[in-house]
């Protein structure tokens, strides 16, 4: 139970690949696919060669080469229009066409000559001034041949590497092409399947749910031998369950094992502001799949978009995500047996999901995916330390024992935590006393370091230690593993109390005791102090919730009866104003009877619980063996009758 510190409550990017592929074939390596730099460059070298010989085509008149003496006489006649001169070598057009007697009198007006070293330059010079022939120059040892080529491959070179830029901008930020490359996404990248395949001996602790998805593997692997006898594999699996217990990892194991490509893709990826757009990556991502068939598709999150039609919100059934779910249930009723495409999709609330989507011929299975049990938590375990150093005293079938209701992706969570305080600490290996501070942390919170008044700790004391108390003498009562007066997280103190094995049912005295000790730390403010403080917020909440789940869910009221007047997805109560305010009056009665045991119980025990206070002020911390010796209550309390 928590102590609250306070009386207040605190209170889509296109970007993303709409999917993600592993173990496609002929896909060495991941990231974008590869270029072909050889084909480009030759590809842009006959551009070039095809550009060159058009554009000679292009050319006014070609130029003639003559000889000095031709060139002299048309200076003298005054027939040079204008001349370039880089070195000895003369370029230049004439004013009027002339003939070279030297090349069968053929015409020209442009021309070029070599002017000898012995020539008198400065004549030549008079000449030209005097017939105002226009005279440019280049300096000699100027561009060569490779330098000209480069630079009138530029031009080339610079539309190329834009128009490459342009491809790679506009696929990464619109996710392909159509529609302004909103309509179809990129191509699904590959990666080097080596590297991430996952196999079922990567799962552990839900051997139950492997064993629904093992037959999936084995017609993956040899489809002929249900073929022969007419068997169709379920075309859609629908994993449900609580987060973190390991759907997407089962989805991955499934085509690792049967070693087929992969594709996966968060239902929310698919929707767009455009209308049309989540229905064309659909088919997008069902064409990718196909191609390479066997395959996988696995769609995470499916109640995004395979939520039930017909609400407000439809618009008449034309919104986006409504006609990206047509697509997918299209897609999926157009599988055939022999595509061998199979479809995962995981979500966390399966009772919201469109009777379309779960019918048969569509996901045809709904696989349960609950939490793990204390056999399957040191499975986990074991999983996750394979590459983690353990000292000899660690017991993973002890620590997840002490564990229960961790999924595992938080038994990930504590290894690491472990691992990291181990290392902070500069240990070789990961020891007991870290995961037992890690879980800690994970169940209690971060400890603060703020300073409390004498009195406000004394008075969390008293707290802590009326929740504890409670828990050691009612019978059937959760354990309590620690009492703590460290504040962490937004709570003052906090008392840990778990059941020794897991629990999966519970009846109408165990969650009485529930309420009477989560009343515990309010009903010892009153008893010592005689008043009431803001401490037992987050106790009030938790009693408010089980009692009236009590009446209005779970038939433990004979006023309201075996009625469910209170859903269990936050949807307002279906019931009249008179049921409603039965229900308000009947939760009033079982939490104030069970507030007077919790009151009466810590009257009667006063001395044990000033010992446990006493304990608590000394050390601030008491695990399990600590608490109990304080109290001076056995290892299973007995509850004092009313």
């Amino acid at each position: 139970m928590e102590r609250a510190g306070s009386p207040q409550d605190p209170e889509k990017s296109t970007s993303k690949p709409p999917w993600r592929a592993e173990g496609l074939p002929g896909t060495p390596g991941g990231g974008r696919p590869k270029i072909n730099w050889w084909r480009f460059v030759v590809t842009l070298l006959v551009v070039y060669g095809v550009f060159f010989l058009i554009s000679s085509f292009f050319d006014s008149e070609p130029v003639e080469t003559i000889s000095y003496t031709e060139f002299t006489k048309q200076v003298t006649a005054g027939n040079v229009a204008d001349v370039s001169s880089q070195g000895t070598a003369v370029e230049g057009d004439l004013k009027t066409a002339a003939k070279d007697p030297d090349s069968d009198n053929k015409s020209y007006t442009k021309f070029a000559t070599e002017i000898p070293v012995f020539a008198n330059t400065d004549q030549l010079y008079s000449q030209l001034i005097a017939s105002g022939v226009k005279i440019t120059a280049d300096p000699v040892g100027g561009r060569g041949l490779f330098l000209n080529l480069l630079l009138s491959l530029l031009p080339v070179l610079l539309l190329a590497g834009l128009w490459i830029w342009v491809m790679r901008r506009g696929a990464s930020m619109m996710g392909g092409g159509g529609l302004g490359g909103l309509g179809k996404s990129k191509s699904a990248k590959p990666v080097e399947s080596s590297k991430v395949r996952v196999t079922f001996d990567d799962v552990a602790g839900i051997d139950e749910v492997e064993n629904e998805l093992v037959e999936i593997v084995d017609y993956l692997k040899d489809p002929a031998k249900y073929r022969r006898l007419g068997a169709k594999l379920p075309k859609g699996v629908l994993l449900a369950g609580p987060p973190g217990t390991g759907k997407t990892l089962l989805a991955r194991a499934v085509a690792g094992e049967a070693n087929v490509p992969f594709f996966s893709a968060s239902a929310s990826e698919f929707i767009e502001m455009i209308v049309g757009v989540g229905a064309s990556r659909v088919r997008d991502l069902f064409e990718e799949a196909r191609k390479v068939a066997p395959s996988i598709v696995f769609i995470d999150e499916i109640d995004a978009i395979g939520r039930a039609r017909g609400g407000a919100s439809g618009l008449g059934g034309h919104d986006e995500r409504e006609q990206t779910l047509n697509q997918i249930l299209t897609e999926m009723d157009g599988f055939s047996g022999a595509e061998g495409v199979i479809v995962i999709g995981a979500t966390n609330r399966p009772e919201v999901l469109d009777p379309a989507l779960l019918r048969p011929g569509r996901f045809d299975r709904t696989v349960q995916v609950g939490l793990p049990d204390a056999a399957g938590r040191t499975a986990i375990l074991k999983v996750h330390t394979r590459g983690v150093p353990l000292s000899g005293e660690v017991s993973l079938e002890q620590l997840a024992k002490t564990s229960p209701g961790m999924t595992g992706a938080d038994l990930a969570n504590l290894v690491n935590e472990a691992a990291l305080l181990a290392a902070k600490r500069g240990k070789d290996k990961v020891g007991s006393v870290d995961f037992a501070d890690a879980l800690e942390k994970l169940q209690l919170g971060a400890a603060r370091s703020i300073v409390m008044p004498e009195e406000e700790r004394v008075r969390t004391a008293y707290h802590e230690a009326g929740h504890a108390l409670l828990g050691m003498l009612q019978t059937g009562a959760d354990p309590v593993r620690k009492i703590s007066i460290i504040p962490r997280g937004r709570a003052l103190g906090v008392t840990l109390s778990t059941p020794d094995t897991d629990r999966y049912a519970y009846d109408e005295k165990y969650l009485r005791g529930r309420i009477v000790g989560a009343l515990g730390g309010m009903a010892a403010e009153s008893v010592v102090y005689d008043l009431i403080t803001t401490g037992a917020e987050n106790d009030l909440e938790q009693v408010t919730m089980i009692a009236r789940g009590m009446v209005g869910r779970w038939g433990m009221s004979e006023k309201i009866g075996p009625l469910t007047v209170l859903s269990n997805d936050g949807q307002p109560p279906q019931a009249s104003p008179a049921t409603l305010a039965t229900l308000d009056a009947e939760t009033r009665r079982i939490v104030d009877e069970c507030y007077e045991i919790a009151v009466r119980i810590l009257g009667e025990n006063r001395d044990k619980l000033d010992a446990i206070v006493a304990a608590l002020l000394e050390h601030e911390t008491l695990d399990e063996a600590s608490a109990y010796a304080a109290a001076g209550v056995p290892r299973k309390g007995e509850l004092v009758e009313s």
